[in-house]
């Protein structure tokens, strides 16, 4: 694999000419346009026996088999859904203005509502070259001045409109050299990405053991035990309380329909799991059912996919999704921020989620979460000294996992914007491509870039049986 070039490697084309898009701007001299009618036909070939592997067309991965544990509605069948071959493009037709879409990699089956466009013979247009170009941020534009629908979050981009877009084509050659540049770049971001994810993991295992212990033993390691009765807790300081929680705190079911100018509205997307951070949008949310209205100094428990960790204690009061637990302490002895605290540890996020119901979409129930055992020391004093030591021998590892995520971050975002320029003629990369194509990695480095937040239906993967 070649070394990743520096910036200073990336230089524009000799010479340009005028698109004639306003989106697209200049293009290399040599670059043509032509339509994609003259290089994609719609097919429609049905499934008959509803074998073929069910793929997603997202508008982050492109085509892709879809994973067990995809949180969505799953038909009971996919006879009748469309089949896409190798090479074939597949467009999510509602959520085409996202550039959800991609090429096909294997033989599989989407939804029937969705559009697959074969090559025609003799295409000038390659697979691996297409499906980079046809998923950049540029195309989006055009994807939406094409598409029809009442409104932004529903239009649909037909064949015959898809058919008439400008593709963008370099020689064969080229675009050859691009795909292979493209790919080596790949493994590199992949590469990074997963020794930054392994990073993290241990930094991770490391602060959830300095929780668990606080929470559990104390900070003390001197001080007498005792059994708390129950096997997966062990044993906890002899002088601590242990109560069920549901005698510690009401589990409040306060349903609204509307939000008070001062309060906040909180999903469980707004909330970073195992911090509880909460990053509220940007813009006001309308919501049209009944949402939870909670206090300042409640503690807010996802119970939507537990292992996800989404604990958080709001400082204002607000509304939440129905998929949060309100949880507000009613024992004076009970601390809510060490609460807060000993639900979000490893070792009780485990144990609620091995209680969780449903595949796709598990969650926890009340009765086993209220049932669990709660270990504190009996006075706020220890409790508030527990708290503020797990801040203070957690925060450089959070600051560490924190600049990780980051780092993550910025590697995609200049992945993004790289393969827009390369795709796009903004910078030449053909003395930097391998003359060769790369061999096959090794099912061990090929790094899933999906994470568990990921799994959710999203913007550009809609249910697989939505034929609306």
């Amino acid at each position: 694999m070649p070394e990743r070039p520096t910036l200073g490697d990336l230089k524009p084309y000799p010479e340009y000419k005028e698109s004639g898009l306003p989106w697209l701007g200049r293009i290399p001299a040599h670059w043509t346009l032509r339509r994609a009618k003259y290089l994609y036909r719609e097919v429609d070939e049905r499934s008959q026996t509803g074998e073929e592997e069910l793929c997603s067309v997202s508008h982050k991965t492109g085509v892709t088999p879809r994973k067990e544990n995809v949180t969505m509605f799953m038909a009971e069948s996919t006879v009748g859904y469309k089949i896409c071959r190798p090479n074939d493009l597949a467009i999510n037709t509602l959520w085409a203005w996202m550039a959800a879409l991609g090429v096909a990699r294997q033989v599989g089956v989407v939804s029937p509502a969705y559009g697959v466009y074969r090559p025609l013979p003799g295409s000038e247009l390659l697979p691996d070259f297409a499906d980079r170009l046809l998923r950049i941020e540029e195309y989006k534009s055009e994807y939406i001045a094409r598409s029809t629908g009442v409104n932004a979050s529903r239009l649909r981009l037909y064949p015959d409109q898809f058919l008439r877009i400008p593709v963008l084509l370099p020689t064969r050659e080229e675009q050859e050299q691009i795909a292979r540049y493209l790919e080596g770049m790949d493994r590199s971001v992949r590469r990074f990405i997963r020794n930054r994810r392994r990073l993290i993991e241990v930094l991770n295992e490391q602060k959830q053991a300095i929780i668990n212990r606080a929470v559990t033993r104390g900070l003390d390691p001197n001080v007498p035990l005792k059994p708390s009765g129950v096997e997966w807790l062990g044993e906890i300081p002899a002088h601590w309380v242990s109560r069920r929680l549901k005698f510690l705190v009401q589990n409040v079911n306060e349903q609204t329909a509307t939000r008070q100018p001062n309060e906040v509205y909180i999903a469980l997307e707004h909330v970073e799991g195992w911090t509880g951070r909460v990053t509220l949008p940007s813009e006001d949310i309308a919501f049209d059912s009944q949402v939870k209205r909670f206090r300042a100094g409640d503690v807010l428990f996802g119970k939507l996919r537990p292992y996800l960790a989404k604990v958080t204690r709001p400082s204002i009061p607000g509304v939440c999704v129905g998929e949060f637990l309100v949880l507000r302490v009613k024992d004076a002895a009970l601390r809510p921020e060490y609460l807060e605290q000993e639900l979000r540890s490893k070792q009780f996020i485990d144990i609620i989620n091995s209680s969780t119901c449903g595949a796709k979409m598990p969650r926890a129930d009340w009765t086993f979460i209220g049932n669990l055992l709660i270990v504190y020391p009996p006075t706020e004093v220890e409790q508030q000294e527990i708290v503020s030591a797990i801040g203070r021998q957690t925060q450089a590892l959070q600051s560490s996992i924190d600049r990780a995520k980051r780092e993550i971050d910025l590697v995609r975002e200049y992945r993004t914007r790289l393969i827009a320029d390369v795709v796009t003629g903004k910078v030449d990369v053909r003395h930097l491509a391998p003359t060769e194509p790369l061999p096959a990695e090794p099912e061990a480095d090929i790094e899933d870039e999906t994470t568990p937040e990921d799994t959710e239906t999203e913007p550009g993967e809609e249910a697989a049986n939505d034929v609306d």
